[in-house]
This record gives C-alpha cells, structure tokens and sequence, in this order.
C-alpha cells in the first residue's frame, strides 16, 4: 500500500470511530499536596467531545484520498 493510501484508510477507519463514539474520555492524575512522606492524589475523569462535523469531515477527507489515489 502507498502512503497516500494508509493515511485515507486512517481517517476513514478515525472518522467512523469518532461518529460512533462522539469522543473519549481519560483520567487526568494531580498531586494535590505532599507532606513528608504523605502524598495525596486526586484522579479527575475527563470527557472530551467530538464534533460530528469532525468524523464527517475525516471520512469525507478520506475518501477523496483514496479514490484520487487509485486514479493517479
């Protein structure tokens, strides 16, 4: 496969993957204070969202790459 081909099928598989799932989340970890040897941690959830616009956007982008692609 070329390189051009790898990176349409990328972002195909990246916006279908963020049309499905409308984003991610992860765990952010902060050392909230630390006395001596106590160490006090805090984990917060986070939720980034992605916009439709985005995973359409990604597919569409896609897709003109791979159909160029095979053209040329």
């Amino acid at each position: 496969m070329k390189p051009r081909q790898i990176l349409a099928v990328l972002l195909i598989v990246g916006g279908v993957l963020a049309l499905a799932y409308r984003g991610f989340s992860y765990t952010k970890e902060t050392h909230e204070a630390k006395i001596g040897p106590l160490e006090v941690q805090v984990q917060e959830k986070k939720y980034v969202d992605l916009p439709v616009w985005l995973g359409a956007g990604a597919v569409v982008v896609g897709a003109v790459l791979l159909v160029t692609g095979k053209k040329g």
